[in-house]
């Protein structure tokens, strides 16, 4: 039987949708319940208050998650992307008035529905307008439109800190999954530009630094497909971490490496034409125990330390003097049975900078 495989960004898409879900429906089980204990207290309902049973809390609760998913999806699908490089208070702004013409029409749509299933009347029927054209002038719908609005200004904030800090960090500080230290096998890849001193020297600071910011962006697609973690950015390095299956065929790690190189080629046009600087990279690649756990008490962060970390920073420094772009460790390679497209090249047993071991390194290659 054939098992459905959902890919890894298709996975990060949804771990990134669904808390709007969530969020917009939390918020409005909150609102419905503050609307009950203040109209529980009244004398007379406002006609215009849908009257709350078992059915319309249903629908209310599906149709507010609905449209979070909604907001969610079109979060990621199109705004995202459309204001990427507009500063926050900008790109709010427009995303607030935007999503405000959304939720109009969702309430257009959706309290016909409901007062007709109050008032046991076809959706056509004289009432049911009549009840929508009273509510669209009320205090009623004032409380609906704070309700959206707290739902949006949450999921928004949900999305802003998520990106800042990145996702998988942020569902981990949720979890408490790193509250107390924990040690697990991790691989990490330390990936730098080259003659990035000279490229900078060049283009001046502000230059490089948009080069910077597309030269990382260049890379996205590759991390998520590869289900690579972003550990930190340090100037031009970037620091990629995979939790270790123990599986030979989990090739993450080089296939991202390669998918990122495709990635740039298929850019050198745009960063010519943009920075008359064509960026590259090397990489260094290497595995082991860490320890993993939350730290910090003015800004938290989620920390790993070991050993394995030098060890991947230190291969990495290596790759120009042996002129290749890729190096990876002994213990790394042993771990993966390489594709046939990928080749490897023995180096020998060299010393890394401040190791009193040497580790046996070796280049990867792929055959084009």
């Amino acid at each position: 039987m054939n098992v459905l495989k959902v890919g890894a960004k298709t996975k990060r898409d949804l771990h990134q949708i669904i808390p709007f879900g969530l969020i917009w429906l939390l918020s409005g089980w909150v609102f419905i319940l503050v609307e009950l204990a203040v109209s529980g207290s009244s004398l007379e309902l406002p006609d215009t208050a849908i009257r709350m049973d078992i059915q319309i809390f249903l629908l209310s609760s599906v149709a507010i998650t609905v449209v979070g998913l909604l907001t969610g999806f079109i979060e990621l699908k199109y705004l995202h992307e459309a204001f990427l490089h507009k500063n926050f208070a900008i790109r709010s702004l427009y995303k607030f008035f935007i999503y405000s013409l959304f939720f109009f029409l969702i309430v257009l749509v959706t309290f016909p529905i409901a007062a007709s299933l109050e008032l046991d009347a076809s959706i056509f029927d004289s009432r049911v307008w009549e009840k929508y054209g009273n509510y669209i002038t009320s205090i009623t719908h004032l409380s609906t439109a704070v309700q959206l609005g707290t739902a949006l200004i949450l999921s928004l904030f949900y999305t802003e800190i998520s990106e800042f800090i990145g996702q998988g960090v942020l569902m981990n500080f949720f979890t408490g999954k790193y509250h107390n230290p924990v040690e697990e096998e991790r691989i990490f890849m330390f990936l730098d530009m080259k003659s990035s001193t000279t490229i900078a020297e060049q283009l001046g600071h502000l230059a490089y630094f948009k080069l910077l910011r597309d030269y990382y962006h260049c890379f996205t697609d590759a991390i998520i497909e590869n289900e690579g973690e972003v550990y930190g950015y340090v100037g031009d390095e970037i620091i990629l971490s995979w939790k270790f299956e123990g599986d030979k065929r989990d090739h993450r790690c080089i296939d991202c490496f390669f998918a990122m190189r495709g990635s740039l080629e298929g850019k050198e046009g745009f960063f010519n034409d943009k920075f008359g600087q064509i960026p590259t990279f090397k990489a260094g690649i290497h595995y082991g125990k860490v320890t993993t756990g939350e730290i910090g008490t003015i800004k938290k962060d989620i920390l790993f330390s070991g050993d394995v970390l030098n060890a991947a920073a230190r291969i990495q420094g290596l790759c120009n003097s042996y002129e290749t772009d890729l190096i990876v460790s002994a213990e790394m390679l042993d771990q993966l049975d390489l594709k046939p497209c990928y080749s490897s090249k023995f180096l020998g047993a060299i010393e890394l900078r401040g190791k009193e071991e040497s580790k046996e390194l070796f280049a990867i290659s792929r055959a084009f």
